[in-house]
């Protein structure tokens, strides 16, 4: 079980080191590098408190306590999952009522361009 923590470990260092990389390199804005960065400290936390993830997978009712670090990172994984989807949908949304304000704008701007033209054709009759 040693060998699994420290490879868990390893993996959150990973995984914030690639964030922290992603951030600098703006591949990744800053709001959502903070739930990633959150489930890598999560990981490493509980893969370095042995006590406590005993602690956690006896009041999980899971006899093996790399099964419930598992457990657990996947129920991490899946919040920062569902917090990226929810910023998603919203960022749809907005997209859908921007695509529909640029189409009043360009209608309005069409609309004033050819009653200028029909002034303009008029004054010249």
């Amino acid at each position: 079980m040693d060998r699994f923590l420290n490879v868990i470990s390893c993996l959150s260092i990973a995984l914030a080191v690639m964030v922290l990389v992603s951030v600098r390199r703006a591949h990744i804005r800053v709001e959502y590098s903070v739930s990633w960065l959150g489930a890598a400290v999560i990981l490493f936390v509980l893969s370095r408190a042995k006590g406590t993830l005993h602690w956690l997978s006896g009041f999980m009712g899971i006899d093996d306590p790399a099964v419930a670090l598992m457990l657990l990172g996947a129920c991490v994984f899946i919040l920062v999952f569902y917090r990226l989807s929810v910023r998603i949908s919203d960022l749809k949304d907005a997209n859908i009522a921007l695509t529909q304000r640029v189409a009043i704008l360009e209608y309005q701007q069409q609309s004033t361009h050819e009653d200028q033209e029909k002034q303009a054709a008029d004054g010249n009759a």
